[in-house]
């Protein structure tokens, strides 16, 4: 019987290898690549079982679960269920800037309401000429009696026609000055002017991501999440804490694939001899085992680090580009050692490649993760 490296461990990980069965989410998984769709009935589920915000404060239905072990839950959900229902685990945090700094209405309204499952809030950041880039937005929230009035264009929004809100980022404008700053403001996506459309995509189907256009929306004043100009600041916690445990989730993803394909070598025979006793397909599998522990043992620590106080940028940047890459060429190497199955939609080795493949993109592509990197090295090449 192989002796399988361990998994990360928790008290946490029954619950969810249960609710991972009740739920098949391995199959829904599957089920969700082909007919796209919010998985409400399993975001209702994980919610009552308790496993959406898992970093969460108690008080706003959460766990509170530390960073490390919000990893470890994270890495099981992406091992048991693929990205999706660990990346539906981590919406809450996606959402931190709202549990954070809107009003109390708000967050009973929409947050708590994520946390159970029963609502959706999405992010609107991303603009056609500006990608993620917030000092390049162009949409402006115009000052008006009683709030805003929102114009602008967000594009490869997750959630695009499912989410009931959305936190926009946005540059606040009175008269003809326009600042610099960004704000964020939450935004019900029912409200007139807004209008939404999804476009196809790679993998993570089931987000339905699209664009979604802000024709002079009304924002009440007490929609504005926090201070005018404040956003960038509120979100970069969000985002260093979202890069390593995203990194757990990919790796949690890797791992899956990475058994079955050691399974797979060591049963299978080619030319009079097992797969998995030929250098050309044994070294790889090894080194993927290496890279991946190496990647977990990284974020960990960062996760670790972040929970503590310290100020580690670089290291969650390094965090999710190690692990991102590390999982590419574990699940490409799945896809290459099961051979003409492992490309074709019969097993799930494409899907995980394809579903983990918006790691090297979605939240600072890895191109920037080595500019942050950099930057700590050299803070003088910022300016």
């Amino acid at each position: 019987m192989t002796a399988w490296p361990p998994l990360p461990q928790d008290s946490l990980v029954p619950e969810i290898e249960d609710a991972a069965r009740q739920l098949r989410l391995a199959a829904r998984y599957r089920a969700l690549d082909l007919e796209p769709a919010f998985p409400w009935e399993e975001f209702r589920g994980l919610g009552k079982a308790r496993l959406l915000g898992l970093r969460t404060p108690r008080k706003l239905g959460g766990r509170g679960l530390p960073l490390p072990r919000v990893g470890i839950g994270l890495f099981h959900l992406g091992y048991l269920g693929g990205t999706t229902f660990a990346k539906l685990s981590l919406q809450p945090e996606f959402s931190s800037v709202l549990a954070d700094h809107g009003s109390e209405e708000l967050v009973d309204r929409y947050f708590r309401k994520m946390v159970r499952g029963e609502s959706l809030v999405g992010n609107h950041v991303t603009e056609p000429g500006a990608g993620s880039d917030l000092s390049g937005l162009a949409t402006v929230a115009e000052r008006s009696r009683g709030g805003y009035v929102l114009t602008g264009t967000k594009t490869e929004a997750a959630f695009a026609e499912d989410a009931e809100a959305a936190i926009v980022y946005a540059r606040v404008k009175e008269g003809s000055r326009v600042q610099e700053a960004v704000t964020g403001f939450l935004v019900p996506l029912d409200a007139p002017g807004i209008s939404r459309s999804v476009i196809p995509d790679l993998g993570e189907r089931w987000m339905r991501r699209g664009t979604v256009r802000y024709d002079h929306v009304t924002i009440p004043r007490g929609f504005r999440l926090g201070e005018e100009g404040e956003a960038f600041r509120y979100l970069v916690p969000e985002l260093l804490r979202e890069r390593a445990l995203l990194a757990c989730i990919y790796l949690g993803v890797a791992r899956k694939s990475w058994e079955e394909t050691v399974e797979h070598t060591g049963g299978r025979s080619a030319f009079g001899r097992p797969l998995s006793a030929q250098e050309a397909v044994a070294f790889p599998l090894v080194e993927d085992w290496a890279r991946c522990d190496a990647a977990w043992l990284y974020a960990q620590q960062a996760l670790a680090d972040m929970g503590s106080g310290r100020p580690v940028p670089a290291q969650a940047a390094l965090a999710k580009w190690m692990a991102t890459d590390a999982a590419l060429t574990t699940l490409d190497h799945a896809i290459q050692f099961h051979g003409g199955r492992g490309y074709s939609g019969d097993l799930p080795h494409e899907q995980r490649w394809r579903d983990v493949r918006s790691g090297a993109i979605a939240h600072g592509s890895s191109e920037i993760m080595h500019v942050v990197a950099a930057h700590t090295l050299w803070p003088r090449a910022r300016k």
